[in-house]
């Protein structure tokens, strides 16, 4: 990552707030001089698809992100935004897309029902795409994230027995998202 880098991280249902990777990536990135955004969205707890969509997009207009980085239901966020025709050369400007366990795109979650189900994009637009998963995650099965990960042509990394990646299985402090975000050699 050079020094005039602008990493957005964006937070899944609920927030990522400390002890969350998401929180610790915030900190890394400020410590090594970089810009980061690292907004809560709104009503993070019972979000809607259209509020998040809008927020999102004064986000991207104001920050002008080289690098994104999604947990979660951020990753939905992202592909409803990727539908947004009015915002597709915004978009295209990120060079880098972090995908970290995106859940299932037909999803049943009450609270969450307004961002499912979700189709795949035609395209993610950022230029370089990792997508990370865990074997165990509660929300995707490794043949879905697999398919995305096909649909796109984008590498899948998969970690063994790390739940939905998130502080409540244990992904405080992650040295493999900090060394991904940070390394630009």
């Amino acid at each position: 990552m050079s020094n005039n880098d602008k990493v957005l991280i964006l937070h899944g249902w609920g927030g990522s707030d400390t002890p969350h990777w998401q929180a610790e990536l915030a900190a890394a990135v400020a410590k090594n001089y970089g810009t980061v955004s690292f907004p809560l969205l709104d009503n993070c707890h019972f979000p809607s698809k259209n509020r998040w969509i809008k927020q999102l997009k004064e986000i991207l207009e104001a920050f002008k992100p080289d690098t994104v980085v999604c947990h979660s239901l951020a990753n939905t966020l992202w592909f409803w935004l990727c539908e947004e025709e009015d915002f597709m050369q915004e978009i295209s400007k990120v060079k880098r897309l972090f995908m970290v366990s995106p859940p299932s795109l037909t999803t049943d979650v009450d609270t969450i029902k307004t961002f499912f189900p979700c189709k795949m994009p035609p395209k993610l637009y950022a230029k370089e795409i990792k997508m990370i998963i865990s074997d165990n995650d509660p929300y995707i099965e490794i043949a879905e994230a697999q398919i995305i990960a096909s649909r796109y042509d984008i590498p899948l990394n998969i970690i063994e027995n790390a739940g939905h990646i998130n502080a409540d299985s244990g992904y405080g402090k992650w040295p493999l998202i900090e060394k991904l975000v940070l390394d630009r050699s």
